[in-house]
């Protein structure tokens, strides 16, 4: 199913850009945490990227975005980081990956694609996704782009 007038919004997001393949997606969130952490920096649990690359390519390009508790931020280093006080995406429409992220997220890209081709929509940016909880705290996963 796909939801219209989704946004993305988060205050104090720092960014990087990563190039990896899609199984080690795991080794760039774990670097992007660690050089943040190094700085004395807080993450505040809200993590997301988005797919800059086409997503059929071997490697990905993402950039992937860390909502800190600082209002602030600096790092003096050959790190390429970027921070933004407000982050916000809208409008978009949204799809959910309840399970089985590897072999699911593929269709549910492909659907976002039809449902803008169908419905005359633009796509004005990359794949957004975001990885969620809900209140009893399973994880998904929210696929949206901005149209």
């Amino acid at each position: 199913m796909i939801f219209e007038n989704h946004q993305i919004a988060y205050p104090n997001v720092v960014s990087k850009y990563y190039n990896f393949v899609p199984e080690e997606i795991e080794l760039a969130i774990k670097d992007f945490d660690e050089i943040l952490e190094r700085h004395g920096y807080h993450s505040n649990g809200t993590l997301f990227f988005s797919i800059i690359s086409d997503p059929t390519d071997e490697i990905m390009t993402a950039e992937l975005f860390l909502s800190i508790k600082e209002s602030n931020f600096h790092i003096d280093s050959e790190e390429q980081m970027y921070f933004r006080s407000y982050f916000n995406v809208k409008p978009m429409i949204m799809t959910r990956v309840m399970e089985d992220f590897d072999s699911v997220s593929q269709v549910k890209y492909w659907e976002l694609m039809d449902y803008m081709k169908r419905h005359g929509m633009k796509q004005r940016t990359p794949i957004f996704v975001e990885f969620q909880m809900n209140h009893q705290g399973d994880s998904y996963v929210e696929m949206s782009v901005g149209i």
